[in-house]
């Protein structure tokens, strides 16, 4: 009947087949898996990109006695929720994001301890507090500064929140020991 007839340049004009169900790009649907349903890895979004909150208790030598990991967008109040009914301690001295009535001092005074915390500016009725005891807030200032002194705490080098959280353990460790 008639022969094929080469195009120009003398090459057949094929037809490339590929392995895809579908003429697009992209992997198939099927071949996709469940996001994996895990515990939480302590990562959250903040204006630096992702990061993680390190909640810290220290005692009055400024050694460390607890802690607490939250995603970075998280506040600090998720930290104190998980720390302070641990608090063995006859005060708490805290910054300003610890001023909740609810969730800080209103269980700080039931329990008998003091908490020596400035009251924030949008406050409608002041509040007073130790300023001289507030003073001695530089000890967990002076923690976080010898923690991050280990690089891999500083950038958190580890995936899981498990491995970081031992980490960050074996870090409070050595200050203990020094």
């Amino acid at each position: 009947m008639g022969a094929r007839v080469p195009a120009l340049g003398g090459r057949r004009r094929q037809r490339i087949r590929h392995d895809r169900q579908h003429d697009r790009a992209g992997s198939s649907a099927r071949g996709r898996r469940p996001q994996k349903a895990g515990p939480d890895q302590a990562i959250g979004r903040s204006k630096g990109g992702l990061t993680t909150k390190i909640h810290a208790l220290v005692d009055a030598l400024g050694n460390p006695v607890g802690f607490h990991l939250t995603g970075g967008q998280e506040h600090d109040l998720a930290g104190a929720d998980a720390l302070l009914p641990e608090l063995e301690a006859e005060a708490l001295i805290a910054d300003k994001a610890f001023d909740a009535d609810q969730r800080v001092l209103e269980p700080l005074a039931d329990a008998g301890k003091t908490a020596v915390i400035p009251p924030r500016k949008s406050r409608t009725t002041p509040r007073a507090f130790d300023k001289d005891l507030y003073k001695a807030r530089h000890l967990i200032e002076n923690f976080f500064a010898k923690l991050k002194q280990f690089r891999a705490i500083a950038t958190r080098y580890d995936k899981t929140a498990r491995c970081f959280l031992a980490g960050i353990h074996l870090v409070a460790a050595l200050i203990w020991l020094n």
